[in-house]
């Protein structure tokens, strides 16, 4: 198995890096250009930027923040919010994005993967699947957390894998921003049922968590509140993670 990676993710609204709980009551967390040039310092194998307010908001994504943030970084980025087209996505590629995350809008007409991943390869197509328990299974939600829908996340997961994402973002709605710990049973479900990388996202407080998440299944694991609250360090969780016995990017 290849080694794991350990991402960082800014979720962006009005140009700044945010943070709340279960995708709400969103704080002030720094200047997205910053707070990349540090955790990519710290080690990050990757970056993920998240526009939280694009889709409900109805627009694009601020491109203008993801060119800033490409500037200072050497690894590779992640963006996603307000994608709803090719164009919407090459403007992102364009502006230095790696990787293109699509929700809702493939949600709406999961052929927006395939045409993705026909225009510009399926390494560059990310779903981002964020998903709340409902019994014994869990749903994709959808609108920044703000709509439910039917669709069973795990099914979903396996469509979109089909269609043409090259990964998997997977955010657990009710672990998010909670520091209680990733949903280790929805994240093993989901890397059960594809063949492409996972990155669990939603949860983590200590290496522990991480450790357990990466245990579930996943290829790799997202972070935020840890890192912007300053209680460790990317390196820091790389080393504790490397003591715990898993292999990481060094």
């Amino acid at each position: 198995m290849p080694a794991r990676r350990v991402i960082p993710c800014l979720d962006v609204r009005d140009g700044r890096v945010v943070k709340g709980v279960q995708f709400s009551g969103l704080r002030d967390a720094g200047d997205p250009v910053e707070r990349a040039a540090a955790y990519a310092a710290q080690g990050a194998d990757e970056l993920v930027i998240l526009d939280v307010s694009a889709t409900p908001e109805g627009r694009g994504h601020a491109a203008e923040t993801v060119a800033a943030v490409r500037a200072v970084l050497d690894i590779p980025l992640t963006t996603g919010g307000g994608v709803r087209t090719e164009d919407d996505a090459a403007r992102l590629l364009e502006a230095g994005a790696d990787k293109v995350a699509v929700n809702t809008a493939a949600l709406r007409d999961p052929s927006l993967l395939g045409r993705l991943a026909a225009r510009f390869g399926r390494q560059c197509v990310v779903l981002s699947l964020d998903a709340a328990r409902v019994g014994d299974g869990w749903q994709a939600v959808v609108h920044s957390g703000t709509e439910r829908t039917a669709r069973d996340a795990v099914a979903w997961a396996r469509e979109a894998a089909d269609r043409g994402a090259g990964e998997i973002l997977l955010t657990s709605w009710d672990r998010d921003g909670t520091r209680s710990g990733y949903d280790c049973p929805l994240m093993a479900a989901v890397s059960a049922a594809v063949e492409v990388p996972v990155i669990a996202s939603g949860g983590a407080d200590r290496a522990e968590h991480l450790a357990e998440a990466l245990r579930a299944g996943a290829d790799a694991v997202l972070i935020a509140s840890i890192l912007h609250d300053g209680d460790t360090t990317v390196r820091q969780l790389k080393e504790a993670l490397a003591a715990a016995g898993l292999e990481v990017r060094r």
